[in-house]
């Protein structure tokens, strides 16, 4: 089963903590860090984890069976749907990136902040370690 800690959610965020979960299952799916028949931790777990309702979590986990993302099965761990057996091709990974990285441009944009000096950073958190 994954660590809850794989998810994070930013409170201050304009989008719903449910949908942020539930782009960061796509994103780890899509890039294979979740496959099919891998378990997804449980709702009061992740909630605990992240400090969140267990509702908001249960949305999200609802919305992906929805979806046919995850599966549910009575009484165990939801998870990873069958048909998501190994990471996308690059071109999909990007375009699950792209509209992140159009935000971020119009941003740097608004900040009138050079395009190196964007990028530059963009490098700098890339390469940073998990957990800082």
């Amino acid at each position: 089963m994954p660590d809850p800690t794989l998810f994070r959610v930013v409170a201050g965020s304009p989008e719903p903590i449910y949908r942020q979960l539930i782009a960061q299952v796509r994103r780890c799916v899509a890039g294979g860090q979740l496959m099919a028949g891998d378990e997804l931790p449980s709702v009061r777990d992740l909630a605990q984890a992240l400090a969140v309702n267990p509702m908001t979590v249960s949305k999200a986990f609802g919305l992906l069976e929805a979806e046919g993302l995850v599966t549910r099965r009575r009484g165990l761990a939801m998870v990873i749907a069958e048909q998501h057996g190994r990471a996308q091709p690059a071109a999909d990974r990007i375009d699950l990136l792209r509209p992140t990285l159009e935000r971020a441009a119009a941003e740097a944009r608004q900040l009138q902040l050079p395009p190196s000096q964007a990028l530059a950073l963009f490098k700098t958190l890339l390469n940073e370690q998990e957990g800082h």
